[in-house]
């Protein structure tokens, strides 16, 4: 039997992913192929360092700190989230990643991103946990208009959730014989038209394809919804959604608001972790 595990993107409702994937880690749930979407990929990836407890410890400690994401970041880089500090001091030197811990795990963790230019979803394991890592998790995680376009391996990246939101299927095609998804919704959300539309028209103009995918994102993103509830009636897809509000600003300044989003996902993972461990089994 193989097990592989899906992590929905959703900005600081990542916290709530977090938790639950703290969860599984303090029980030994392990999987064989991890993959993750914006969010998912940069606080899930902790799953693949063994790291209990630091994407809550680092967001928390830093979310006050305009270094690592502010208005001014984003007036003078292009970029919300630190590009220097974000994604290489706190991860390299202040809450190091354990890159040792990373290579010794067997598990595969892939990181969604999508190419601006042709529209398709991107695929990359992280394997190392080295500055090039880091990029490829801070291009999935890259919101446009937040953040520039990052450029790997030919590609120009921007957010993996443009293009694919909830890999469940990507996973469950990858032959996978149980598969768990975490999502950051609650049951029966259901995605609205992008309001802001006309600007990211005007503002991305350069990218016809990208437009495209972001005027049609609610249109796939609920197909993909009525996907994963099939998956999960037919049994190839156990799901975890969060039990009560885990909405929060993209950047908050409150460490208390991400704790609580985090408790949420501790308190839910603990809850399914009977039904878990059976379905695993």
């Amino acid at each position: 039997m193989t097990a592989g595990l899906v992590l929905e993107g959703g900005g600081m409702r990542g916290l709530y992913t977090a938790g639950v994937l703290d969860v599984f880690m303090e029980h030994g749930i392990e999987f064989d192929h991890a993959v993750g979407v914006s969010a998912g990929a940069a606080f899930g990836v902790n799953i693949k360092s063994r790291q209990v407890g630091r994407a809550i410890r680092y967001n928390k400690r830093f979310c006050a700190d305009p270094r690592y994401a502010s208005m001014r970041n984003l007036l003078r880089t292009g970029d919300l989230y630190s590009v220097d500090f974000a994604y290489r001091t706190v991860p390299i030197e202040l809450d190091p990643f354990d890159t040792e811990a990373l290579r010794a795990n067997p598990m595969r963790f892939t990181a969604v991103c999508t190419d601006i230019v042709t529209g398709e979803a991107i695929y990359h394991d992280i394997e190392r946990g080295d500055e090039e890592d880091l990029d490829w998790i801070r291009a999935s995680a890259s919101v446009p208009m937040l953040a520039s376009p990052v450029r790997l391996d030919g590609h120009i990246l921007l957010d993996g959730g443009i293009a694919n939101s909830i890999p469940a299927m990507w996973m469950v095609r990858h032959g996978y014989d149980r598969n768990v998804a975490i999502l950051t919704q609650p049951a029966g959300f259901r995605k609205e038209p992008n309001g802001l539309m006309p600007i990211l028209r005007l503002t991305l103009r350069k990218y016809p394809r990208l437009i495209e995918l972001l005027a049609n994102r609610h249109e796939r993103y609920n197909a993909q919804l009525d996907e994963v509830a099939e998956l999960e009636r037919e049994g190839h897809l156990f799901v975890i959604r969060p039990s009560e509000s885990v909405q929060v600003p993209l950047v908050t300044k409150e460490p208390e608001e991400l704790e609580r989003v985090y408790q949420v996902g501790r308190r839910d993972g603990e809850a399914h972790l009977p039904a878990l461990e059976r379905y695993l089994a």
